[in-house]
């Protein structure tokens, strides 16, 4: 008997890619058009959108008309949706985004019939290890990939396994998402090709019917397709018309016996272009920021708001995602269109600002105007460096910052402000246009204090908290105005700011907690702690008794750690030529490494002694871009200064690193060397809710070479060295183990190009791409070197990842000047080791859906027992650990509701005391806190 088949109709939507999104947007309503008025003609059709919402909604927002017609095919089954939000790019944001875009994806489904039940991400360049535990604790238990599943897979399909045990059935599309076509080239021989391509790839189907997937990108099947197939189908081989949740549900029955354990990041299937991870920086980089800014935004607004800014974070929420696509983020599109992108990202990030700043606002209006209100983000106690803008008159003797319980904490002053702001001569006459400035009270960004008003002279007193009384505008126009009469003739007008500093200060903070302080002059600095060892810079040394550094000639970096483990050249720069383009590194064939500076000199900055800081200037000589031939670097070179600022901070066991110069170089890629004591075998890298181990090699085949870069988000490891990491980063393992380097930059100037030396074929259009060479743009970088002879966990990389990327928030108080500052406050407090926290949010009564997803709602139903998921905190945990973790949760709450990573309840436990919870290894567990 021959194969049966069946097909799935269905289109790939790159929501913006060589084209920008409204361009795409356009074609997309004219493809969804065809869509519903094919399945409305003909009763056989079905169709899969691609397992993306954001299509569904971009639709809607051009055709509001057509929302009845598109729900009733769903809720035929004809026309399947979701779950995703976006199509995104998994290793390119957060762990939490992954999690948000799956909710808001299923959220919105939900309102048009319901989404489909399979985990579909058919184009992603790669993906994360934790996927399998993402969808199996959403309910899900199937899901449908193409590349990145590695050779050992001979079906088409496998179980795919999380590091921490959970699984999901997975249809390997291994021809593609658009193997179905090639099938239906000539419409009359579908029969016979269908025989032939079921021919040639027999061994993969087992006793399952061929999966043919009907739809490629940015196009709508032909709606004579059902007709095609009708003509086909026969008694020997049937055709059927499926959606792809059917033909996983209803049609594969072989039972499934390859295990995967862990990312999906082979070549020998698929390419998954690996240099979309260190190309277009910027974007990288803030995307980091805008996730940061409305996780912190969430846990003030959570905690110390009485405001419901949800359709805030929804909408910074929803931007983010949008930017997550796997043509967005990455940064292989047109200039035009990751200008969007980049645009986009900073909607986000400036929409959840304004929930922070709103949420912070509260509790600073308890909090006196000469003094601060210090809000840690993160769910374990802190102690802070406070950067804080502070009068100081020279002659008051020494800074002190005091807290609310009388505590005195050190204060290091940075850099003391002019006090004379401007100093004016005019005539009389003129004096009106002076006063044209003053805006009620404010005179060049500060309030008027007092003035002094004398014949031919004004002199005004600025203070950014007036202790004068009253101050009226409108007197004084009047008294200068009669002044200017009386005395005609030249004025001198001078205006004088209270001698203020821009000051550091020490400040212990609780966990999510509030801490205020004010800074006033004493005699005699506080006495110190015991154990307070301070940060010390000297000529080409820094330490703070638990980490020091020594800057050598070349201007590399020694950094020894608290154990002893010494890290020598760190910091070594090695800058060569790429003729790649936005998708994968190319190495011209006559390459040229430029790895010595020409210059270099040492800067001590701040000598502390809560931080100390030496700038390192090395300048070297780069070549200017590869020259005609492609293969060559140009003999012109650019002198280019690279600046590293060096700090270390009084208690921190890791060394700040900074690195900036302005890009006036082509075609290259820049790197940060970190050389290991002893050669490593494999790196550790911190990603999304997981850290993977990876060896010196990558899996290879299919039509592109199999380079051993990876990406990391929060840290990477290799032997003794940790890197914490600000935004997602490219990394590899170079020199046989022996190195550690962290790409700063990679230019290029085309979307794909048609011959490229690590990859057999065009990855996209050979289109022009300049932006991404970043030319005249200021790169800068951070991170900190955590050395350890212990490694990661050793070193506590996971808690120190996030002190190093989540700065406390600082306010100045509201209220009025001298009255007593608050006591501070904790919020929700997680103890435990390697315990990381993803999210503290706000969260509401909410509806539980009743579509099911496999067997997986009885469950839901049952152990919620009918509940419908109040409001209150929710936390999400995760051991990041082989061997599991204990969290131990306080705060203000009472009971603690389990829920799934979608918000359904699973089980409720009174928690009057706090609540301790036994993690798994690598397990995910969500709570809302009641």
């Amino acid at each position: 008997m021959q194969r049966s088949a069946v097909f799935v109709p269905h289109f790939h939507w790159d929501r913006e890619w060589y084209e920008p999104f409204q361009v795409f947007r356009h074609r997309l309503v004219a493809a969804l058009d065809t869509v519903l008025e094919t399945a409305e003609a003909n009763p056989d059709f079905r169709f899969t959108v691609d397992g993306q919402m954001a299509a569904v909604e971009d639709y809607l927002r051009m055709r509001p008309e057509n929302r009845d017609r598109l729900a009733a095919l769903v809720a035929e089954g004809r026309l399947a949706i979701g779950p995703w939000l976006i199509l995104l790019d998994e290793f390119l944001c957060s762990g939490e985004t992954i999690v948000r875009n799956l909710r808001m994806g299923w959220a919105a489904a939900a309102e048009l019939g319901g989404a489909m039940p399979v985990g579909y991400l058919p184009d992603m360049f790669g993906h994360v290890a934790q996927m399998p535990q993402i969808l199996a604790r959403a309910g899900f238990e199937h899901a449908a990939l193409w590349r990145g599943v590695p050779g050992s897979v001979e079906g088409h399909a496998f179980r795919w396994r999380a590091p921490d045990g959970s699984e999901v059935r997975t249809e390997f599309l291994f021809d593609g998402y658009d193997n179905g076509l090639d099938v239906l080239l000539v419409p009359d021989s579908i029969g016979r090709a269908l025989g032939d391509y079921a021919g040639m790839t027999a061994d993969r189907w087992g006793n399952d019917p061929v999966l043919a997937m009907a739809g490629t990108d940015h196009n709508a099947p032909d709606p004579r397709l059902t007709e095609w197939l009708r003509r086909a189908s026969s008694d020997q081989r049937a055709i059927t018309v499926a959606t792809l949740d059917e033909y996983i549900r209803a049609h594969a029955r072989d039972e499934v016996s390859a295990v995967v354990t862990g990312e999906l990041r082979s070549h020998v299937r698929g390419n998954i272009l690996p240099g979309v991870l260190s190309v277009r920086l910027g974007l990288k980089q803030r995307m980091a920021v805008a996730e940061r800014t409305v996780d912190h935004a969430e846990r003030i607004n959570a905690l110390w708001s009485r405001r419901d800014d949800s359709p805030f974070l929804a909408l910074a929420w929803h931007k983010i995602i949008e930017s997550t696509a796997h043509d967005s983020v990455v940064g292989s599109g047109t200039d035009e269109t990751c200008d969007q992108v980049d645009a986009r990202l900073a909607e986000a990030a400036q929409t959840a600002r304004a929930v922070r700043d709103a949420a912070l606002a509260e509790p600073a209006a308890e909090v006196p105007s000469d003094g601060y209100l210090v809000a840690n983000p993160l769910p374990f106690a802190r102690t802070a460096a406070v950067e804080v803008d502070v009068v100081a008159p020279p002659e008051a003797g020494v800074l002190v910052a005091t807290a609310a319980d009388g505590s005195a904490h050190p204060v290091q002053t940075i850099h003391r402000a002019p006090t004379v702001l401007s100093d004016e001569r005019m005539d009389a006459s003129q004096l009106e246009r002076v006063l044209r400035r003053i805006h009620r009270r404010e005179l060049f960004g500060r309030l008027i204090d007092s003035y002094e008003l004398t014949a031919g002279s004004l002199v005004f007193h600025l203070a950014e908290v007036p202790a004068a009384g009253p101050f009226d505008l409108l007197i004084l126009r009047r008294e200068v105005a009669e002044a200017a009469a009386a005395h005609p003739g030249e004025w001198r007008v001078l205006t004088l700011e209270e001698p203020r500093a821009t000051a550091l200060v020490s400040v212990p903070v609780p966990a999510s907690g509030l801490a205020a302080f004010r800074v006033e002059a004493r005699e005699q600095a506080p006495e110190q702690a015991p154990a307070f060892v301070p940060a010390t810079a000297a000529d080409r040394t820094l330490s703070n008794g638990l980490v020091g550094v020594e800057i050598a000639a070349d201007g590399t970096l020694d950094v020894t750690g608290a154990d002893g483990c010494v890290l020598r050249g760190v910091g070594r720069l090695v800058d060569g030529g790429d003729r790649g383009d936005s998708y994968n590194y190319g190495p011209p064939a006559k390459d040229v490494l430029v790895t010595e500076p020409a210059e270099v000199t040492v800067e001590v900055l701040e000598t502390g002694p809560l931080r100390s800081r030496t700038l390192v200037t090395r300048v070297y000589a780069w070549p200017a871009a590869l020259s005609a031939d492609r293969d060559v670097r140009d003999a012109r070179t650019v002198r280019t200064p690279v600046e590293t600022l060096v700090e270390v901070r009084a208690g921190e066991p890791f060394v700040r690193v900074s690195t900036s110069f302005l890009n006036r170089s082509a075609d290259h890629r820049l790197r940060f060397h970190v050389p290991l004591p002893e050669p490593a075998a494999e790196s550790a890298a911190a990603g999304q809710f997981a850290v993977t181990r990876r060896g010196l090699t990558a899996e290879g085949g299919w039509g592109e070479y199999p380079i051993p870069t990876f990406p990391a988000s929060s840290f990477v490891s290799a032997g003794a060295a940790t890197l914490l990491l600000d935004h997602a980063s490219e990394y590899e393992l170079v020199g046989d183990g022996s190195e550690l380097a962290v790409t700063l930059l990679r230019a290029i100037g085309s979307i794909s190009v048609n011959i490229h030396p690590y990859r057999d074929e065009p990855a996209a259009s050979e289109i022009p791409a300049p932006g991404a060479q970043d030319l005249g743009m200021r790169i800068h970088n951070r991170f900190a070197v955590l050395p350890s002879a212990s490694g990661w966990q050793g070193a506590d990389a996971v808690a120190a990842a996030e002190l190093f990327r989540n700065d406390v928030l600082v306010t100045r108080g509201t209220a009025p000047a001298g009255a007593p500052l608050p006591p501070d406050a904790t919020g929700v407090r997680v103890d435990g080791a390697d315990v990381l926290v993803s999210t503290v949010r706000r969260v509401g009564a909410q509806e539980i859906g009743t579509q099911e997803i496999g067997a997986r709602e009885v469950a839901v139903e049952e152990a919620g027992a009918g509940r419908s998921g109040g409001g209150g905190v929710e936390v999400r945990l995760v051991a990041m650990s082989d061997t599991g973790a204990t969290a131990r949760v306080t705060g203000p709450f009472t009971e603690a509701t389990t829920v799934d990573l979608l918000g359904r309840p699973l089980s409720t436990t009174p928690a009057p005391d706090g609540l301790e919870l036994a993690l798994g290894p690598w397990e995910i567990r969500t709570v809302v806190l009641q």
